[in-house]
């Protein structure tokens, strides 16, 4: 299995984005840019994100007329992304024009091709936002729907909630590529996204990527935190030199002094939460 981890690098500053992606590239699979920092720091950011080794994952969700998202779609090929995202609402001839200028693109550069993600339903929204919208049958229905118009059109990739992954592999198979935010850690609390799982159900589900943010931008120690992520989904994701000693199954709290019982995942990463003194701990 690849590395399925997409940091969501949602940081005030360039240089915090970049920091931070120097020391999580080993560990990750690919970083994505919103319009927060693709505004900051502009395309020198993806040349510098590019040099680490991870993917770049452009995130701008496109939404327009299909002649201006295409135009969109060729520059982002341009500078050299893995992975860029469009909304499925802007329909079935915007989002053909968004594959196949990827595609013409990519040929004409002879360079990867970047896949296109077709949004679905935002991750921050529920039934109730989709009714104040105007749009009946809730949420599975809409996610359903507009993958479907992703797919005809030509796209090979969604950007869907965890609770739609089971829901999208039945209906369209493993010819899809189901990137997917709204992931976090049993331990983390759920933020603004409404539709969660971890990351080991999520990947169990048929996710291939999992867009994760605060919960490892946010850590005390981010690297420990991806690492943690990666060995909760399978302990053989861990790179070998980047796998510590593991450290006994009953511990005393390096903070408050109070006896621990760990579980594997604690054990393997060195790194656990104290019921006691309620603080994350890297033993």
């Amino acid at each position: 299995m690849e590395n399925p981890i997409i940091v969501a690098l949602d940081l005030p500053s360039p240089q915090k984005a970049l920091k931070i992606a120097e020391e999580l590239a080993p560990v990750v699979g690919a970083f994505k840019v919103g319009k927060q920092l693709f505004i900051s720091g502009g395309s020198d950011v993806l040349r510098k994100l590019r040099a680490t080794g991870a993917k770049v994952f452009l995130d701008l969700k496109l939404h327009d007329i299909p002649n201006t998202v295409a135009k969109a779609v060729m520059a982002a090929t341009d500078l050299g992304v893995q992975m860029t995202t469009v909304h499925a609402s802007g329909g079935s001839a915007m989002l053909a024009a968004a594959g196949n200028a990827a595609h013409e693109q990519a040929a004409m550069l002879r360079s990867e091709e970047p896949l296109v993600l077709a949004v679905t339903v935002l991750t921050s929204m529920d039934d109730g936002d989709l009714a104040e919208l105007g749009i009946e049958g809730g949420t599975q229905e809409q996610v359903l729907r507009l993958a479907k118009l992703a797919t005809g059109a030509g796209l090979k990739g969604l950007v869907c909630s965890p609770q739609e992954i089971e829901m999208l592999r039945a209906e369209l198979g493993d010819n899809v590529q189901l990137v997917t935010p709204g992931i976090r850690p049993a331990s983390s609390r759920p933020d603004d996204q409404k539709r969660t799982l971890t990351p080991a159900e999520a990947i169990a589900a048929g996710a291939n990527w999992l867009v994760i943010g605060r919960p490892i931008t946010g850590a005390a120690d981010p690297k420990a935190a991806a690492i943690g992520i990666l060995h909760s989904i399978d302990p053989e994701l861990v790179p070998e030199s980047e796998r510590p000693e593991p450290i006994p199954e009953v511990v005393d709290c390096a903070e408050c002094g109070k006896s621990l019982k760990l579980d594997a995942t604690e054990q393997a990463t060195g790194r656990y939460h104290c019921p006691y003194c309620d603080k994350d701990v890297v033993h």
